[in-house]
């Protein structure tokens, strides 16, 4: 098949798009060697720091969230592949400012691979490093089998929640614990209508087959096969379906507060992801239960697919000051409220 995409040599896209992108927001950033972007402001951080790695493809994650109040350095693979543990180990050095650093890594098999060897290294280093895994995926694992969930867009709200706290002054072992609280209270489901292509190759990522009256519930990443093959629902109806399971997997009760995110995976509009909203809001209000902090829009992607990951954490008075606490990156802002209007 012929890929239609607006790339030059497919060996050198992970290498281009990193250094359009350290262009773009050099204000932010800065490209170093390694694939490693960097926090402008790193070598002023009088703070825990945070270190993040995966394949490159799925933009703006994870590098998009690199800046102050998130990441400090990314250090991206290839195209939908995890770095070396070396280049992690690199990152780890260069983010240490002397109070540690938070090494946040997604439950995928190769970024867990990288993460382990990371981790025997930096412990041989004497590095003083910890390490928190997102898996909040609760199409393939029960939540008493959490350890299998694969991680989903909640790794960059995870990295806001963690980034606060470090900005706050916290010590790493506090920082991690802040992580893995709200990471232990967050679910995802993802469906998908179309698939995505690979784009070095062009060849169709995870070909389900799915017809056109078809949608799949519960597909990873890149699309993976859920098992909820069945047809295309109306937006009222899919966002009822979606919201009632990761409810269930929460137990959330009436009265509780949570965060709902819609992550559009790279080829369904906006249109589409406000109208799923809406009818999320007021299947919520039904049951009593607040959104206290949300975001719709594309956080993590891959490449056209066409579907959306539905994202839902719960949430207390601690989890939502750091959520709201100011952040400076490519593709997640905040200021303080008495600055909104400035």
């Amino acid at each position: 098949m012929k890929m239609k995409k607006f790339v030059n040599s497919p060996e050198n896209l992970t290498r281009e798009l990193l250094e359009g992108f350290a262009s773009a927001h050099r204000d932010l950033v800065t490209l170093k060697p390694g694939n490693m972007v960097v926090n402008n402001r790193l070598e002023k951080a009088d703070r825990v720091t945070i270190v993040t790695q995966g394949g490159a493809g799925h933009e703006p994650a994870l590098s998009g969230f690199v800046g102050e109040g998130m990441v400090d350095v990314s250090v991206v693979g290839d195209i939908f592949a995890a770095p070396g543990p070396r280049a992690c180990v690199d990152a780890i050095k260069l983010a240490d400012r002397g109070k540690g650093v938070l090494f946040v890594v997604l439950n995928h098999a190769g970024d867990m691979l990288a993460g382990d060897l990371t981790m025997k290294q930096a412990a041989k280093e004497g590095l003083h490093v910890v390490k928190v895994v997102t898996q909040e995926d609760v199409s393939n694992a029960p939540r008493e089998n959490s350890g299998n969930r694969r991680g989903l867009v909640g790794c960059v709200p995870t990295f806001k929640i963690a980034g606060a706290a470090a900005a706050e002054g916290r010590k790493l072992e506090e920082v991690a614990a802040v992580a893995r609280r709200f990471a232990d209270n967050m679910a995802t489901l993802a469906v998908a209508v179309r698939g995505a292509t690979h784009p070095s190759t062009g060849m169709t990522l995870a070909d389900s087959g799915l017809g056109e009256d078809e949608m799949e519930v519960g597909v990873g990443q890149h699309g993976e096969g859920g098992g909820g093959r069945q047809p295309l629902k109306s937006a009222d109806e899919t966002a009822e379906i979606m919201l009632n399971v990761l409810l269930a997997d929460l137990s959330i009760r009436a009265g509780e507060k949570v965060m709902l995110i819609l992550n559009g995976a790279g080829a369904t509009t906006l249109m589409e992801l406000f109208i799923i909203y809406r009818r999320c809001e007021q299947l919520l209000k039904a049951k009593n239960v607040a959104i206290a902090a949300n975001y719709v829009g594309e956080l993590l992607t891959v490449q056209e697919q066409a579907g959306f990951q539905m994202f839902l954490a719960r949430m207390d008075d601690e989890l939502l000051r750091y959520w709201n606490a100011p952040c400076n990156t490519p593709y997640l802002k905040k200021v303080h409220p008495a600055e909104a209007y400035f």
